[in-house]
């Protein structure tokens, strides 16, 4: 019985769907197609989704109707969790939203807490953030780009580039001691400097990754075969990508030149060259040649920090919110005050209400934070761009195939942990 339910729940839910958008005009009408209609699940528990969501796909053949998609399979309530802890507690649930560039989450959120505080960030501090978040985004678009290749029938350049991103894994564990949920710095700065292994690693990394980028990109840039199945495939217009309230790189795709860092700088991007690239189409093709240049972009910025990394110190000086150096509470009992106040969250953050974005793998990363003057978050708001783009999936799918949906999705790069949060 409860099985027969659910089926009329799905039949209804899907009906409701097609005929708002067959009202809508976005879609073509049933009398274009044939009355032999199919209901086809794609997710939660298939290869091709990329994690835990579905999409209910209506479909005539091999061409689809309508869409309708069902999220939530690994909500985790982390707004409300956030509200319950102390905010240097904070940092570790996002991880967990975009765990393909966790440092970026944490460095976000970061910025979002000094904002309420008032708290000035050094200037190396700064620029050690800016290393850490381009090399998550680097890593981010290589997982994005080399699985739609996977997607398309082309698996050796994945195992290409996840040889890369493990060597960035490895600068990662040199400078915070993990490597996929990062929990990278502090509210204030950086938990420790740079240390000479964790510079070489990365200097060494920079030398040897162009060279297997250009590889990567020679074996799909013009292939004739990836060609064929993603250009003019999934695609959205600038008009639309704004008006569903896309970012990052697959509003960029579409023409748009939107880039948090250009923007609204933080953490002194304003202080590096490099540039914003741009599609013109919106299809697949735009968006997987978009995230190819923004990680030859971010080559740029990470060897300009680099080369110009600042002297002085890597944290701010804010006692009441940064944690003191271990053997300094071993020894000074100002500092033993101060970390035991800090670990046990009782420090009170002042009365405030602030809004931080950043630029993070997927689009814009924000953080909406109200604080009622206590130890923890009065509300607590996480703006995912996956949860903001992935409504428009259905109206980009719609009139294609099923393998074109597939590419699609893969080249949206929706990540289910950030989608549900």
């Amino acid at each position: 019985m409860a099985v027969n339910d659910t089926l009329e729940g799905t039949h209804k839910i899907i009906q409701e769907a097609k005929e708002q958008q067959q009202n809508s005009g976005l879609v073509p009408t049933l009398n274009d197609f044939s009355q032999e209609l199919t209901t086809l699940n794609l997710g939660p528990t298939h290869p091709a989704t990329h994690g835990i969501f579905q999409n209910i796909l209506q479909m005539d053949g091999e061409r689809i109707i309508s869409g309708v998609p069902t999220i939530g399979y690994i909500h985790r309530a982390f707004e409300k969790i956030a509200e319950r802890r102390p905010f240097y507690q904070i940092t570790p649930l996002t991880d967990r939203m975009n765990y393909c560039s966790s440092p970026i989450n944490n460095m976000g959120w970061h910025m979002t807490v000094e904002k309420l505080l008032g708290v000035t960030v050094p200037k190396r501090a700064q620029y050690m953030r800016v290393i850490a978040m381009e090399l998550a985004r680097i890593t981010d678009h290589l997982i994005c780009n080399s699985i739609l290749g996977v997607d398309t029938g082309a698996f050796t350049g994945f195992l290409y580039v996840f040889q890369e991103r493990e060597k960035v894994y490895e600068i990662y564990e040199e400078i915070c001691g993990a490597r996929l949920t990062t929990n990278m710095g502090r509210v204030g700065g950086m938990e420790r400097d740079f240390s000479d292994v964790a510079i070489q690693k990365l200097r060494d990394w920079l030398k040897t990754f162009p060279a297997v980028m250009k590889e990567f990109e020679s074996m799909f840039n013009r292939n004739r075969i990836f060609m064929d199945r993603v250009v003019n495939v999934g695609p959205i217009t600038a008009e639309r990508a704004l008006n569903y309230g896309f970012t990052g790189p697959n509003l960029r795709a579409a023409g748009v030149d939107y880039d948090v860092r250009v923007m609204n700088p933080y953490s002194s991007y304003e202080d590096f060259d490099f540039e914003i690239p741009v599609g013109t189409k919106g299809d697949t093709y735009d968006r997987f040649m978009v995230r190819n240049e923004e990680i030859w972009q971010s080559l740029r910025i990470i060897n300009q920090a680099l080369e110009n990394l600042p002297e002085g110190p890597f944290h701010a000086d804010a006692p009441h919110y940064y944690l003191p150096p271990k053997q300094a509470v071993y020894k000074n009992m100002e500092a033993l005050i101060y970390h035991f106040k800090i670990i046990m969250g009782e420090i009170e953050a002042p009365v405030g209400e602030v809004y931080h974005s950043v630029e993070g793998g997927n689009g814009e990363l924000g953080f909406y934070l109200i604080s009622d003057g206590g130890r923890t978050p009065y509300r607590l708001h996480f703006r995912r761009p996956c949860f903001i783009y992935y409504q428009a999936y259905p109206e980009m799918v719609v009139g294609s195939s099923l393998s074109d949906a597939i590419v699609t999705l893969s080249s949206m790069n929706v990540i289910a942990g950030e989608l549900d949060a």
